[in-house]
């Protein structure tokens, strides 16, 4: 039988797949690679055995569990949120893993099709190509192909933290947090 697709996530290399299946015992979910990739499977026994001799490895596998569970509450944030909050969101998690991995945070290749990003925010691949020539337009990021440029990290940081901001009032928001960022002297020279 063949439902409907829900993608629930984009893991990337050194991330844990199939966790779910820790506590059932089967894995319900499957996998799609975008790229060539080696994936390693470890049976959770195998792991359970493993971090009780090396007990290194059970720290480690503590902080990928908790950075997963951390990963997850913020994706969850995309419940209930605009539609350029959760694209901001996104980018920023994808900004951020990158970056944790030792690449760029601010350049970068989306390798997942607008339908797929689509599917995982809960919105169309039309909402998301529209989001995606907002952003563009605004100057907050730009794109050739699959390759992703954030060129304005702060405006993409108050989309995804201000749940109260509209879109059309993020460019006088940042202004107005710039100006108070502002040296007095500054401030007084700006004046004059």
């Amino acid at each position: 039988m063949r439902g409907k697709q829900y993608v629930t996530g984009f893991h990337m290399a050194g991330e844990l797949l199939g966790m779910s299946a820790i506590s059932s015992g089967f894995q319900d979910n499957n996998a799609m690679a975008l790229e060539d990739s080696e994936v390693c499977e470890v049976p959770f026994l195998h792991l359970q055995e493993l971090c009780a001799e090396v007990p290194i490895l059970q720290q480690h596998f503590h902080r990928m569990l908790s950075d997963e569970i951390n990963r997850e509450q913020r994706i969850m944030r995309f419940l209930g949120s605009r539609a350029e909050q959760r694209f901001a969101i996104f980018l920023l998690d994808l900004s951020a893993r990158y970056a944790a991995r030792g690449y760029s945070s601010s350049h970068f290749q989306v390798l997942m099709s607008r339908e797929d990003i689509g599917n995982h925010m809960g919105l169309t691949m039309e909402s998301i190509s529209r989001l995606m020539s907002k952003f563009r337009k605004n100057g907050w990021i730009d794109t050739d192909g699959k390759n992703l440029r954030i060129c304005d990290y702060g405006a993409i940081e108050t989309i995804a933290n201000d749940d109260d901001i509209e879109a059309q009032d993020i460019a006088t928001t940042l202004s107005r947090k710039a100006k108070a960022r502002q040296p007095l002297s500054s401030k007084a020279t700006a004046n004059h």
